[in-house]
Order: structure tokens, then sequence, then C-alpha cells
């Protein structure tokens, strides 16, 4: 083992000062989670993907056993701080750090694919912060520097003093008393040197007077156990419940996958399509559908071109979130005019979607209406026959209320309907000209016609593409016969939606129509 008697004095300056930043580190991890109400490793335990990832899961699955590991997490990181800042058991504090740390890397390593979903200052390659901090930990635990600086040195004076007392009683107090007392001044001097320190650490932090309610997600650092709870999951309430379609259980929200897709009904603000492909990265995806999953959300819906995203989701083993394809049959123009795809690049959509693992497939409502409105029921048909031979759960979707009756009267009885519900008491409903945000033309028509429909029943564009507040437009849907709702929703704003779904479906909901599933 070093010694930390060889260093010069510049060599051991760098090291105390390491240890003490490192120190200052683990303590205000501490001091956040200590501060921070209801903190919790639960959810940072639940999002582990890597080898131990059972064993984390299990933890955060246990509450006896969670709040030990919050207790140990909260004050080791705390004790650990004040070890290292002050040098006082700086030997047993390095190596409990490390193996600290140690626990903290496998949890989450900065692995390829493996880093969704968790907040971070940067993007790592198999070193992160928390790596070299350990490795800086492992140089200290070979040199004790606590016992040149700090506690540590007080207290082996203290004993060799004992030790030499007898020794000591046998020199005259003339000659002892001038070098005791220097001795004792300089070796006080010595281990307290880092007070300083500790001081700034206090000082900082009571300056810091509202950091509970601005930083309830503690700092993003390496030493740290961090409460994925940046969109707000302590707050649930409670998760959606689930129904079934076809034996098949489905929740009675669904995800809208427009905003993962990088769609969005941008209406002239032009940057807000780039905006939101931008926010949606692949990690972004990742953890917005494990967050919905864990609100009891087990259904996206989206196009083939999200799929894949799924289907790596899947694969990684990160959440078994299902999804219902639209199968679109139709081509747009650069100005955005629809006109009919053709019919085997409709059937292949189709197919190539059944075929990355797609739970259910519906017609998508424009092209349902653009079919029916053409008189050309027998394209609808065939979509149909092709999902159903591939025993997968069809549905048809539409804007217009004439569809669904058109789609009746020609004998089609799919699984499920998709159909487009809001009411139009904001501005632009009442608009001379179109606005991309009106897609429920007549929803009194809508409402009173679907009572009728005897197959379960998905409201979608409920909130009128962000026209209508959640609160509502879920309210309306429910109330006015709808058994599941479709809805878009960003991370961040996903708990917020499901409490109130769960405030409404727990409520005072009247409806007309009966459930249906």
């Amino acid at each position: 083992m070093f010694n930390s008697k060889k260093l010069s004095n510049i060599q051991l300056s760098i090291m105390v000062l390491l240890r003490v930043a490192i120190g200052w580190h683990f303590l205000y991890e501490g001091v956040v989670k200590l501060f921070t109400p209801n903190w919790s490793s639960a959810e940072y335990l639940t999002m582990s993907r890597w080898i131990f990832a059972g064993f984390f899961n299990w933890i955060a699955a246990t509450p006896a056993v969670l709040s030990v590991v919050d207790f140990l997490n909260v004050w080791g990181l705390t004790l650990i701080g004040l070890g290292l800042i002050f040098g006082a058991f700086t030997r047993t504090a390095t190596w409990a750090g490390i193996i600290l740390l140690a626990f903290y890397f496998v949890a989450y390593p900065p692995f390829i694919g493996l880093n969704y979903g968790v907040p971070n200052e940067g993007q790592y390659l198999i070193v992160n912060k928390t790596l070299i901090e350990m490795f800086a930990l492992g140089v200290l635990a070979f040199l004790p520097t606590g016992h040149r600086v700090g506690i540590d040195r007080l207290v082996a004076h203290w004993r060799k003093s004992r030790t030499t007392q007898a020794s000591d009683t046998a020199e005259s107090d003339q000659t002892k008393q001038p070098n005791e007392h220097s001795l004792k001044r300089r070796e006080l001097l010595k281990s307290l040197a880092t007070l300083p320190f500790f001081g700034a650490f206090i000082y900082t932090v009571l300056r810091k007077k509202s950091f509970e309610e601005k930083h309830l997600v503690d700092a993003v650092t390496s030493a740290s156990i961090k409460p994925f709870n940046f969109s707000g999951l302590k707050e649930l309430n409670s998760p959606i419940p689930h129904t079934e379609i076809k034996g098949m259980p489905f929740s009675r929200v669904i995800l809208g996958g427009n905003l993962l897709s990088g769609n969005a009904h941008a209406r002239d603000l032009i940057y807000v399509s780039k905006l939101v492909k931008a926010y949606h990265t692949r990690d972004k995806i990742f953890g917005t559908l494990l967050l919905a999953e864990k609100c009891g959300i087990n259904t996206i819906l989206t196009g083939a071109g999200l799929a894949p995203k799924i289907n790596e989701y899947w694969d990684r083993g990160i959440g078994k979130i299902q999804f219902i394809c639209d199968a679109v049959g139709l081509k747009y123009d650069a100005k955005g005019r629809s006109s009919a795809a053709p019919i085997q690049e409709f059937m292949d959509r189709i197919q190539k979607a059944i075929d990355q693992g797609a739970c259910a497939c519906y017609i998508q409502g424009e092209t349902a209406d653009y079919y029916m409105q053409n008189n050309r029921p027998e394209v609808i048909a065939q979509a149909l026959d092709l999902i159903r031979k591939n025993k997968v759960i069809a549905g048809i979707g539409a804007h217009r209320i004439e569809t669904i009756k058109a789609c009746v009267e020609a004998g089609f009885d799919p699984a499920f309907w998709m159909k487009t519900l809001h009411h139009h008491n904001y501005w632009s409903a009442g608009h001379p000209e179109w606005h991309d945000n009106l897609y429920c033309p007549n929803p009194e028509e809508t409402i009173a016609y679907m009572k009728t429909v005897k197959q379960p029943w998905i409201a979608f564009k409920t909130m009128a593409a962000g026209s209508i507040h959640p609160k509502d437009a879920f309210r309306y849907a429910f109330e006015n016969g709808a058994d599941m709702i479709c809805a878009g929703m960003y991370d961040f704003q996903m708990v917020e939606d499901v409490n109130i779904v769960m405030e409404i479906l727990n409520g005072d909901l009247t409806r007309e129509r009966d459930w249906i599933v």
C-alpha cells in the first residue's frame, strides 16, 4: 500500500482537495434526498435493464426492502460525504463510496442502448462520471489522507499520546509544556483543516432557501440514484384500468403516436413539427413508452413508421406496450391533398404493420372516409379480410359519421370503431375557414348514432389538436359514449392526464350509452 507520508505538500494538498470535492458531492446528494419529500429510488431501480435488472426490480417491488435501500442511500451518501470532507474514518468512507458507486454504475451503465429515459448532463460511452469518481476514490483508498489532514490524524495522535503517557510523565513539566501546547495547536489545525469547506457547504445550502421546491428531482450527477419523476410519476394517483376487445386487454386510455412519430397539428406554426421531432429522440420515445406503461397505458396507436422503434423497445426488454396500427390507403401531394394509393400498396402497408407485431389494425379515418365517399366499399372489405386472415383484431376509423353509417349499411362488422369526437366550443371551430383542429364535423349526430352501435368505440381527436383542455375533452368523450379514448401526450403531460381520466371515471360520470367493454 502506498504511504501518504511520502507525498509532498503539493501532492498531499491535491489529494485532500480531491477527497473534499468528492465528499461535497456525496454530501449534497444525501442532503437533497433527505429534504425531498417522499423521495424514493423505486422508479430508478425499476428502469434498470442490465445484468442485475431483475434484482433491482425486485427491490423496487418489495416495500420493506425498498425502505431499507432508500435509508441506506440517503444516510450512506450523507455519512460518506461527511467522512470524506472531515477525513474521519477515511478508509471506511472511501471503500463504502466505491461500493455505492459500483451499484449505481451497474444499475445504469452508459452502454449503447441502455441509457434511455434517464436525464443526464451529456452523452457517455462506457466511461461516465460515476466510473471516474469510483476510480478517484480507489486512488484515495490507497492514500489515506485523513491521517495527514483530517480527524483521523487527531484520533491517531490521541491514541499515541495515551500509549506514551507514562514515559511523558518522567519529563519535567518545564521542558514539556511549551512543546505540548505547540504540538496540540499544530495537530488541531491539521486535523480540522477542511472545516472551512464544510462551513462553505452549509452556507451555500442555506443560501439556497427554496431548493426543495426548485429541485424536487435531485441534481443529475454520478453518485446518485435519481428518481424517474421528471415527468411527475410520483404524483400518479392510480393507473388506468383495462378492458378487453376480443379477449385482448386494452387500457381505457390509448397513447396516440403522432407526437412520437414527429407529426403535429401545427396549423401555421411552421417550426412545431421540427421541434416535436427534435424532442422525441429514440431515448425519449423509449422513456415515454415506459412512462405510459407505468401509468397503466398498455397500448399505443400509431402508424407503421414507429413500429421499428417499438420493436427495439421490446427487444431490449424495456417494456411490453402493444400497438394498434392505422392502415393508410391514401397518398398525399405537396399541398396535402389526398388521393387513393394503389390497392396493392395499401395491402402491403397493412401486411408490413402486422409483420412488425401490431396487435390490432384499423382502417385509418381519412382512408375509410375517402373510400366510402367514393363508393368503393370493396377496398375496405379487402383490407378487413387481410387483417382477419392474419388473426389480428380489425377495426374501422372515420372522421365523418356518414362513413360509420355507410360501413354499417354495407354489413361490415369490425371488432371496434375509431371515431373522432369533440365539441365545437372553441373559437376556430366556428371560423368560416377550416382549421387543422376540427375533426368531428357533427358531434351531436356522432353521439346519437354511436349509441346504436354494438361494438366498442375508441374516441380520438378528443382535444381537437390541443384546442380543448383534457379535463373538458375527456369528460365529454366518456359521458357521450366512448368506451376508450386515444390521446396524444408528451411525457410531461401524461401523469396529469391520467389523473384527470381517473378522476372522471371514479367521479359522477353520467352516460346514456352502456359500456360495451
